[in-house]
């Protein structure tokens, strides 16, 4: 288990890429949901620099046509890990990331107000790495301990929280093996 630390909600041991996309919270003590998401761009394609620009300064059509549908679409999300486990942030976690949209959980609606967002390098259609799963699960563990309103509980796919809009992190990822590591991790 890699120990990860968190210093001005930025974690210090991973890829910093500052996203312009992102606001205030309403409450910035109101950290108490985890979104578990997933993206490649192009769809299926691994390791390209088209996630990082889309967070960091948007895509347009100019880089081809699969881009048209993203040209001046403002997203981010507080935490990438790519298909080896490399772990990237791109927005501070106290504040609100641009990574659920429309959205509700447990009967309250806008998670951006109250949620961290992961993405995670792939596809809803397709296995995720095991490198990724270690790094999720290590990755989360620290999140859990730094901000006590986030429990195992309070962890969710994109797909539930905008269901019939998004299918996220979708039918190949593998809660039951996350949530059991981070269960076995959370009683050490």
């Amino acid at each position: 288990m890699k120990r990860h630390t968190i210093k001005n909600h930025w974690i210090r041991d991973v890829k910093h890429c500052a996203s312009p996309h992102y606001d205030e919270r309403p409450d910035e003590q109101d950290i108490s949901l985890l979104v578990i998401h997933c993206i490649s761009l192009p769809e299926g394609c691994y390791g390209t620099p088209y996630i990082e620009k889309l967070f960091t300064q948007g895509v347009s059509q100019q880089e081809g046509d699969y881009f048209a549908p993203l040209t001046g679409l403002r997203v981010s999300s507080h935490l990438l890990i790519r298909r080896d486990g490399t772990i990237e942030q791109y927005v501070p976690f106290d504040k609100r990331a641009w990574h659920a949209g429309v959205s509700s959980y447990d009967g309250r609606e806008r998670c951006n107000d109250f949620s961290i967002g992961i993405e995670l390098e792939g596809t809803d259609h397709s296995p995720y790495s095991k490198r990724q799963y270690q790094s999720l699960v290590d990755v989360s563990q620290t999140i859990l301990d730094y901000y006590p309103k986030l429990t195992l509980d309070r962890i969710t796919g994109h797909q539930h929280i905008a269901p019939g809009r998004k299918t996220d992190p979708g039918r190949c990822f593998d809660w039951s093996y996350y949530l059991n590591a981070l269960s076995r991790k959370d009683s050490l």
